[in-house]
């Protein structure tokens, strides 16, 4: 009997750029994207929005480091429409000058999030360690007059999750729809940086009393999304809904993944969409096929009753802790592993305290190349 075939996927992802002007320590992009290839040209990526949407892709997304530092976004996003995609920039808002926002709303642009990294200009900037706080604002302002829904974006950690309060109450204050504070998942560059970026289990009981009374407060006005960290939870979440089941996503050299991170595992030849077409990527590369459904499973996951809801969790964070990427996410309370999430936690309170110094390495393309070096 041959395997039933898999779903198509319904959600592409273009990540047309690892270029960024920030600087973020907690960026999932590769820590050596600097080593990465030639960025698709337009027409390269007109064809992979068209595949996708052959095979039955639904939605498109657009990302980066900042996409809007290419030139060519409009046209995607108008091809992308005319196709009958639902379509999203994610931005950190810079690029998107009045003009372009024009143009991408005659493009037929449905959805923007835009990333905020805390409540005040100087903790912001800090962050980011540029200076776009005052530019967020006026992104936000212009999104407004272009009618598109606030939606807001901010990635919590240690630095900045005591200021939930004053986050949300910004939002509020700028008119948002949509506040989506996501915790930091420790990939790429949050990975390098995690000691430094992970709050206790304080913290995060904290921040969420705060959310839950500001939704209750805030009741249909604005939807608040409050996303767990995977080290303070006792039970992996599903590898991307999924693996190769529901997300395709392309890198700016061309690579078909079906994850954001997939980049780094090792022992896998890597699809190139210059070189394949999508749909044989997607049904019949060992990529996309050897984490699929839950046949590969390892023990104890195989015999777990829970295994349909995880499916043994994230590939890259198994691989990033075991050196594994077939191993059980030691996320999972029931992994034999899991004492690497402990010794973990146990180093980030260290450094929280003093105890230990950690210092941040921030997101930029020297950086990048040093450790694509390294590597």
């Amino acid at each position: 009997m041959t395997s039933p075939r898999p779903p198509h996927p319904l959600w592409l992802l273009a990540e047309v750029t690892y270029r960024c002007p920030l600087h973020c320590s907690f960026c999932y992009n590769p820590v050596d994207f600097a080593a990465a290839g030639p960025e698709l040209t337009t027409e390269e990526w007109l064809g992979v929005i068209r595949q996708a949407r052959a095979m039955g892709a639904a939605q498109f997304g657009i990302s980066g480091g900042e996409p809007m530092l290419r030139d060519d976004i409009e046209l995607l996003v108008g091809e992308a429409r005319q196709l009958g995609f639902y379509t999203n920039l994610i931005t950190s808002g810079v690029g998107l000058t009045e003009p372009r926002l024009a143009a991408l709303k005659v493009a037929g642009l449905d959805h923007i999030q835009l990333s905020f990294q805390d409540a005040t200009r100087e903790a912001n900037d800090l962050i980011t360690n540029t200076r776009t706080f005052e530019l967020k604002q006026e992104v936000t302002r212009l999104t407004k007059e272009y009618d598109y829904p606030t939606v807001i974006n901010c990635v919590l950690h240690a630095a900045n999750i005591d200021h939930v309060d004053r986050i949300i109450e910004m939002a509020v204050e700028l008119g948002a729809e949509y506040l989506e504070l996501a915790n930091t998942q420790y990939h790429g560059w949050g990975f390098l940086n995690r000691h430094t970026l992970m709050p206790s289990a304080e913290q995060l009981r904290r921040a969420e009393a705060v959310t839950d009374k500001w939704r209750e407060r805030l009741g249909k006005t604005m939807k608040i999304f409050f996303v767990a960290p995977d080290y303070q939870e006792s039970r992996p979440k599903k590898c991307m809904n999924g693996w190769g089941e529901v997300f395709l996503s392309v890198t700016p050299d061309g690579l078909a993944l079906p994850c954001h991170t997939a980049r780094m595992l090792p022992g896998f030849e890597f699809p190139d969409v210059r070189q394949h077409d999508l749909a044989s990527i997607w049904y019949d590369s060992d990529l996309f096929n050897r984490f699929r459904g839950t046949a590969w499973l390892p023990e104890p996951c195989r015999s777990c009753n829970e295994k349909e809801k995880d499916h043994g969790g994230c590939r890259c964070q198994a691989f990033m802790l075991t050196g594994n990427a077939g191993a059980t996410d030691p996320v999972c309370a029931r992994s034999p592993q899991h004492g690497l999430i402990d010794n973990a936690l146990e180093l980030a309170a260290k450094v929280r305290s003093g105890q230990l110094s950690q210092p941040i390495v921030f997101r930029d393309s020297k950086t990048s190349r040093q450790l694509a070096r390294a590597f």
